[in-house]
């Protein structure tokens, strides 16, 4: 518990204590303070990393060729929680908890009136449906393959098998799926918020700005569900695609990863990268990944400090509309980190300045050392979810603090709480086994 910095990308393989009196206010306290000071790189370096990925998107998607995955039917799969065929993925657990539903085409058009209702939006795997199963009555929502879009076949099955095994209250359930014909549907769980991007940067007429504690709930909730992936998955999976728009949200704004399609294998035993092809989206897609085609456990890191940036800032990982460094958020943070007098500043508008001023300083720091441009430098899964616990569980009474009593950055009392929540300088240790580099 007290190498946050030094910690090895391999988590997943470190037995961690159990300690009764671990204190989780002092672990983030001790542990973060130079470290939101960033070893920033030069606006060469960032724009040669964004040429990068996108040459190689372009050579790998000449290369690509296209081939088709037969899924096997649930009677068919193994009763040891593994689907044959496809890859080696188990997940600790009950297996038989973790069996999709097959269903024909047939079925789920009836659930959706013929794809002529309930459109819920479209992304790089095809169109979304809104619909009801006949014979449960359960409301799902249905995805389904356009054959000519972004992703294809290969998605498709990573989507079913590591939805179909996994089973974590941070992870959106795979009821189903159809794989009849030339016809590939994705049958989920109903999330009746939307995603994330939704709430943060598309509101609609009336539609209030997600207050303070429900942005670290969400934060929060986000990191347990890459905590499994990375820890509990045998062997442990990379997301590759965290980004706000595969952040759905239920009822009480409960955070829940989805859209699975990029997700691979990553490294077992001494290796300490997979090398494959660079996919994922831009902004939110690790430097060293881009550049190198090395994929790590702390490529996912990066991408989750890009999204926690989002949820305190408000502002988009990649903005066209803004003008020069702005545009990249990582890039319009990194100067900012270095002086914590700025960090109101950086601060979502919408909020209002109704937000806790310690709070504002913690997350800022945990963002921070997720978008290290070394690896080795950003923390483990399991320290940024220890450290989001705690801040989520420190509520900001917004009743206390109305508008009309609302702190703001210049004012006295915010410079007060600043000054009082001074933390101990902290080790710029690094562990000698870690080489995630």
């Amino acid at each position: 518990m007290g190498c946050f910095f030094g910690c090895s990308g391999n988590s997943n393989k470190k037995k961690r204590s159990e300690n009764p009196n671990h204190n989780p206010k002092d672990f983030v306290n001790s542990n973060f303070k130079n470290k939101a000071q960033d070893r920033t790189s030069s606006t060469a370096d960032e724009s040669a990393a964004k040429q990068q990925l996108d040459s190689r998107r372009d050579v790998n998607a000449r290369r690509e060729e296209a081939r088709e995955v037969t899924v096997p039917s649930s009677d068919a799969r193994p009763t040891d929680g593994r689907v044959s065929g496809v890859t080696d993925v188990t997940v600790q657990g009950d297996p038989s908890r973790s069996k999709a539903r097959t269903f024909t085409y047939q079925e789920l058009v009836d659930a959706t009136n013929n794809f002529r209702s309930g459109f819920l939006g479209e992304g790089g795997f095809g169109k979304v449906y809104k619909g009801k199963l006949l014979d449960t009555s359960e409301v799902v929502a249905i995805k389904q393959l356009d054959r000519n879009g972004v992703q294809g076949i290969r998605e498709f099955v990573v989507e079913v098998v590591t939805l179909s095994l996994a089973d974590h209250p941070n992870l959106v359930k795979l009821i189903g799926y159809c794989a009849e014909g030339n016809q590939r549907l994705l049958v989920y769980e109903y999330m009746p918020l939307g995603s994330l991007e939704s709430h943060l940067h598309d509101l609609r007429n009336k539609q209030k700005a997600l207050d303070w504690n429900t942005r670290m709930k969400i934060a929060a909730g986000a990191a347990r569900g890459l905590e499994y992936l990375h820890d509990k998955m045998q062997p442990p999976v990379i997301y590759r695609d965290l980004k706000c728009s595969n952040i759905l949200l239920g009822e009480g704004y409960h955070a829940k990863l989805s859209d699975f399609g990029l997700a691979k294998v990553g490294p077992v035993g001494d290796n300490t990268h997979v090398s494959t092809r660079v996919m994922g989206t831009y902004g939110y897609c690790a430097p060293d990944y881009a550049m190198t085609g090395q994929l790590t456990f702390k490529s996912d890191i990066y991408s989750f400090g890009v999204v926690l940036l989002e949820l305190i800032t408000g502002r988009k990982a990649i903005d066209s509309t803004k003008d020069g460094r702005e545009q990249n958020l990582v890039a319009w943070a990194r100067p900012l980190f270095k002086d914590r007098k700025k960090f109101p500043q950086m601060a979502d508008p919408a909020l209002l300045g109704q937000f806790p001023s310690r709070g504002l300083y913690q997350a800022l720091a945990i963002a921070a050392m997720c978008v290290q441009e070394e690896p080795s430098k950003r923390p483990s899964v399991y320290d940024v979810v220890t450290a989001l616990n705690y801040i989520a569980s420190q509520k900001y009474d917004l009743e206390v603090h109305t508008p009309h009593h609302r702190r703001t950055p210049s004012s006295s009392n915010n410079k007060k709480d600043y000054s009082d929540s001074k933390m101990p300088e902290a080790e710029d240790s690094r562990n000698e086994n870690d080489s995630e580099d």
